[in-house]
């Protein structure tokens, strides 16, 4: 009998740990959002279908085209509080954590990853 006990309490602890681990894993995946799915779950419409005021296509920044903007408001920051000029101090560093080649794919209109916008949002502090 004590043997049986041992074997399924060793049991409900290794699916205590695999239910631990996934719970780990899905938060990860909420809060960084590596593969971009919020938007998928997050409606910005309202019961009507019309579009809140928030997520209308309205052209906050000049230097950014409109798939660039509706990322960084799904990540929750307001395009038109970024600079609106880029100066040689703030090219040079965002240059130098992202990458020139990378960097002339996003000028040419390519949507930044989330990561690649926090790896420049610390140029931005500056």
């Amino acid at each position: 009998m004590k043997i049986f006990l041992k074997i399924l309490n060793g049991f409900f602890v290794f699916l205590g740990v695999i239910f631990f681990l996934i719970i780990v894993a899905l938060g990860y995946l909420w809060i960084a959002d590596p593969f971009n799915i919020k938007p998928m779950f997050m409606n910005t419409e309202d019961s009507m279908g019309n579009q809140n005021e928030e997520s209308a296509n309205i052209d906050a920044h000049p230097l950014l085209n409109d798939s660039q903007e509706s990322m960084l408001r799904s990540a929750g920051i307001n395009p038109a509080n970024l600079p609106q000029e880029i100066t040689p101090e703030l090219e040079a560093c965002v240059v130098d954590k992202i990458g020139e080649a990378r960097i002339k794919e996003i000028v040419a209109g390519a949507t930044p990853s989330a990561s690649e916008f926090l790896q420049a949002q610390a140029c931005l502090k500056n």
